[in-house]
């Protein structure tokens, strides 16, 4: 028979590896869709690692968090090998993930206008469903500096996309 550690690392996998395989799908750019499955992989092996960590109130956007922390260190690793195989050969850019998903330029460019925090916070809350409470534990921050960062961030939005409207 299994621990409950083992039934909850379980439940934990079959409810929630599907919304953080998205949450992963969206943001590979600059890596490829083959390391998809690598990083939801790591990604549950360090949500094993830490089961007793994993708070039962707000599960889905702490394991979302230590995504964003595996898709980071992979990005580093991904960058620190392109910059060395960039001085042997260079080698073309991927299209960002925005390029696939977003139809509409001005909101794409309106995105792409906005610094790194501010469309992680707004893709957080747009395309993962994630609240200010969610965002608070998926960022490691208080619920009140995600609302304050979401707020700000939705504005410099609205600002940047009108800006792009009137041109």
């Amino acid at each position: 028979m299994g621990s409950s550690r083992d039934e909850r690392f379980r439940r934990l996998v079959r409810d929630n590896s599907p919304a953080v395989g998205n949450y992963l799908r969206r943001r590979l750019h600059p890596l490829s869709s083959a390391d998809l499955d690598d990083l939801v992989e790591e990604t549950m092996l360090v949500i094993w690692r830490r089961i007793d960590d994993v708070p039962r109130e707000a599960e889905l956007p702490w394991m979302i968090g230590v995504a964003r922390n595996v898709l980071r260190n992979a990005r580093r690793n991904q960058h620190r090998r392109s910059a060395f195989e960039s001085t042997l050969v260079p080698r073309p850019s991927d299209p960002s993930a925005e390029d696939h998903v977003i139809a509409d330029t001005s909101v794409r460019d309106a995105l792409v206008a906005l610094n790194d925090d501010d469309r992680e916070i707004l893709m957080l809350n747009a395309w993962d469903g994630l609240d200010t409470e969610a965002l608070g534990t998926a960022l490691s921050i208080t619920t009140n500096a995600a609302a304050v960062r979401l707020s700000r961030a939705q504005a410099r939005f609205r600002a940047t996309f009108a800006s792009a409207e009137v041109h």
